[in-house]
């Protein structure tokens, strides 16, 4: 994994100034350099500069970027950020061709595919990936993203120049580009957030590329091109059949995702989900004689103050241990404690450059700093419930049928705490419903579909789209913070298009959540694990976690400076702060509840202090 970064500009104004524009890339690579610890290189041609910080994790000797191949007397430059999960079969394929391969990184793979069959190779390619390739004979980037967005890539336009990186922070590095708020980036932090509209940037004038898409800047403009979308297609399989397959592309996906040069962990909740990535990990092992590490998660005092409620029905300790002398792994516990919680929470902007999950990032963000001390890959059980339905919003009529985003059923938590000038200048229930509408607009139903099979279908769509995208930015930015590959093997594109039209009955099968995955899990792990019911990644409900937010809440508004005193109703937020919260009713996803409200509060108000964000919310 690493970071890229870089602009281009067909003028060329910058070669009067060369040396300031090395320097302008050298600040655009130092921003991104937690990305990519081991190694930094940079290249600045006649229109293009291309920027990377390197994490060595396949061919450590000789995968170097900027990497660059010369056709006859032109040359044809690429930066990369990472995994490809089927480098050989592509590799093969070029050899056939005759192609010269010098290297075993699926870097050069992927530059000589593109120079070979052009940008629709990417079709063919199997991965977690964001990259650029500037193409000096045609005078040409492109710029590529996964099909479902596992990797980052921000951009926007400044004078007339392309700029590009990993994190908004590297587009930001390059002079002339400002941090702004308008009514829309308000309306993405305020209604939507800690979700994002897709190819939202969030700041003015910035765009995230779309997943499964790849754009190309030219004499003649911008093309972007959908190379992949989610389809619905009839379901032919019978269900033991479906299980079979299931069972195959699941662990195909996690076997397929263990490749590495140096040695791998996993993630380990207890739950069914971790515990068969886990499972599948560990055996795989087994056979070349090594033993997998394991790490949990958990808080200070939680087994104290822990209250189950329906979003969490149970604590994670018993399962892991039970799953941990299941797999024999060689385990570690981390725990977090308040302080550390709610410090983390700026470091989080830190490594978004946006507000995020509030404490159910900071915590990831601190553990994950820990488990980057001893290892460089991770994988993880994230995506499955978006992609199996493991959420309360697949099973209940009144948010299958709410016309809306189910993880935000009500906006009026947030609206309560908002000035009323502000409200009413973003529109928020217009801008979500208009959001909402073209989001369910992008996937066709199946004419034999009745009406509570086609909410479940776009449910699923948005959930894809929406949710599982904010967990996987979350799960990106926590980990690469601090050097560390997080991988995904849930969101695999043939597995998540296999399941994605998998009917409910059979998902859902005797009312079972996820019936198809712990069917196709049978014999991998214990029953006790595989039926578990589902509980979320943990949070921490100490009540002084809640008090020490509150009090530094309290701090930033009496600081008439304080950005939030432009945003926020005053007398409203202290009657907020004065009350107990309801923990069993989240105003976003199932974790974020009243604590998680005020940690937000306080990451807006960091956000827009150490970016110095101007908002234009009355304009």
């Amino acid at each position: 994994m690493c970071g890229i970064s870089g602009f281009y500009d067909r003028k060329g104004s910058y070669l009067a100034k060369k040396a300031d524009y090395e320097h302008v890339l050298e600040e655009m690579r130092s921003c991104l350099r937690h990305r990519g610890p081991d190694e930094q290189a940079q290249l600045l041609t006649d229109h293009c500069g291309l920027a990377h910080t390197r994490l060595s994790i396949i061919d450590l000797q000789a995968g170097h970027q900027p990497m660059t191949k010369k056709l006859g007397e032109f040359s044809y430059h690429i930066v990369y950020n990472g995994e490809i999960y089927n480098t050989q079969e592509l590799r093969e394929r070029l050899l056939e061709l005759g192609c010269q391969i010098e290297t075993t990184s699926d870097t050069e793979v992927l530059l000589l595919s593109f120079l070979t069959f052009g940008a629709d190779f990417v079709k063919d390619v199997d991965g977690i990936f964001a990259f650029a390739v500037y193409d000096e004979r045609h005078d040409s980037i492109t710029l590529f993203r996964d099909p479902f967005g596992v990797k980052p890539l921000f951009y926007t336009f400044c004078d007339g120049a392309l700029v590009f990186a990993s994190e908004i922070k590297g587009c930001l590095a390059y002079p002339g580009v400002k941090a702004e708020l308008d009514v829309s980036g308000l309306n993405e932090l305020l209604s939507l957030g800690p979700a994002r509209t897709p190819g939202s940037g969030v700041l003015r004038g910035f765009q995230e590329l779309r997943p499964g898409t790849y754009m190309t800047c030219n004499e003649y403009g911008v093309h972007v091109t959908e190379y992949f979308r989610l389809e619905s297609r009839p379901h032919l399989d019978s269900y033991e059949t479906t299980i079979e397959k299931t069972s195959f592309l699941v662990q195909d996906a996690i076997r397929r995702q263990m490749v590495s040069d140096v040695e791998i962990c996993t993630f380990l909740s207890g739950g069914v989900d971790s515990s068969v990535v886990s499972a599948v990990c560990g055996a795989s092992l087994k056979e070349q004689g090594k033993q997998l590490i394991t790490y949990s998660f958990d808080f200070v005092e939680n087994d104290k103050y822990f209250k189950a409620n329906s979003f969490q029905p149970s604590q994670d300790r018993p399962y892991v241990d039970q799953m941990v002398d299941f797999l024999q792994s060689r385990h570690h516990y981390l725990e977090c404690s308040n302080q550390t919680q709610a410090d983390y929470l700026t470091k989080s902007v830190d490594a978004h450059d946006l507000p995020c999950m509030a404490d159910i990032d900071s915590s990831l963000l601190y553990f994950c700093s820990q488990v980057s001390r001893t290892h460089k890959v991770v994988l993880t059980g994230e995506c499955a419930d978006e992609v199996f339905g493991g959420y309360p919003w697949f099973h209940r009529e009144d948010m299958l049928s709410s016309g809306t985003f189910p993880w935000t059923p009500s906006l009026e938590p947030r609206k309560a705490l908002l000035r009323r000038e502000v409200t009413e200048a973003l529109d928020m229930d217009g801008y979500v419903r208009q959001a909402y509408s073209k989001a369910v607009s992008e996937i066709n139903v199946l004419p034999g579909e009745n009406e509570t099979e086609t909410n479940r279908r776009r449910i699923s769509y948005l959930n894809i789209r929406f949710f599982m995208q904010t967990l996987l930015n979350r799960m990106d930015r926590t980990s690469m913070y601090s050097g560390l590959e997080a991988r995904v093997p849930f969101a695999d594109k043939t597995l998540v298009q296999y399941v994605f039209n998998i009917p409910w009955e059979m998902k859902a099968k005797d009312g079972l959540v996820k019936n198809i995955l712990r069917q196709s899990a049978k014999g991998l792990l214990p029953e006790e694990i595989l039926f578990r019911r589902k509980s979320p990644y943990p949070k921490t409900y100490h009540p002084y976690y809640e008090e020490l937010l509150a009090g530094r809440l309290r701090e930033v508004l009496e600081d008439s400076h304080s950005p939030l005193h432009q945003l926020l109703d005053l007398p409203a937020v202290t009657r907020f702060l004065d009350n107990p919260k309801d923990y069993g009713a989240p105003w976003y996803g199932q974790l974020m509840a009243g604590p998680q409200m005020i940690a937000y509060l306080l990451q807006i108000n960091y956000f827009i202090k150490k970016y110095q964000v101007n908002i234009h919310w009355n304009h």
